[in-house]
């Protein structure tokens, strides 16, 4: 009785370690489409606090996406901040304005190009959590190391320099879990590392050489 309640265990411990990446990834997804808030930092429409923000206003200024795509991207996040706020759904029309992305193109690039690990970052990140429900891979993980340094690279090194205290960086506890988060969605397969890695040989000299060198 007590061998299969502990065989039992482990077999539910090895299948919840198996599943581990599958679990992180849409833990990841969630943080990212619901717009939870990750970081603080000047971008293009104003002040940016979550990769998907980052992202969507260089989509709607660079024209790379149609508006309403971009739209349906933002729609999930501003329907959750709407209702914890105040208690009101954003339509459909005013969500650019929700987001200060009316006038995006008109706004200096500048502020982005000064932050290309953020902007890079969040692009990885935003791709990564959607490509993580299919298959768990690194991607999220190298976007949330990108937009680490660059929020690192402003905060303590001060680049580039920012002399409005409103606008400088931050970093919200969330951003631990959702580094943890990316971090687990990777799957790590320690077998089949160690079935790639082939035993070195030991050299050994040759019995001839040894012998014409004692001659």
């Amino acid at each position: 009785m007590v061998t299969s309640t502990q065989s039992s265990s482990s077999t539910a411990s090895k299948s919840w370690i198996r599943n581990l990446s599958s679990i992180a990834s849409r833990i990841y997804f969630f943080l990212i489409i619901l717009q939870i808030p990750l970081f603080r930092v000047p971008c293009r429409s104003g002040m940016c606090t979550t990769p998907l923000h980052v992202t969507s206003s260089q989509l709607i200024a660079s024209e790379v996406f149609p508006a309403p795509v971009v739209k349906a991207l933002l729609y999930p996040g501003a329907i959750v901040n709407g209702l914890v706020m105040n208690l009101t759904v954003p339509s459909w029309s005013s969500l650019l304005d929700v987001y200060n992305l009316t006038n995006i193109k008109e706004a200096s690039a500048m502020t982005d190009l000064q932050r290309l690990e953020v902007l890079a970052g969040s692009y990885f990140s935003v791709a990564g959590a959607f490509v993580g429900l299919l298959k768990p891979g690194r991607m999220s993980m190298f976007g949330s190391l990108l937009v680490i340094w660059g929020l690192v690279k402003e905060g303590i090194l001060g680049k580039p320099v920012n002399t409005d205290p409103a606008k400088a960086v931050y970093v919200y506890p969330t951003m631990i879990i959702a580094m943890i988060c990316a971090f687990s969605s990777v799957k790590y397969d320690l077998k089949k590392v160690a079935r790639s890695a082939p035993a070195r040989p030991i050299a050994k000299p040759l019995q001839s050489s040894s012998k014409s060198k004692l001659k």
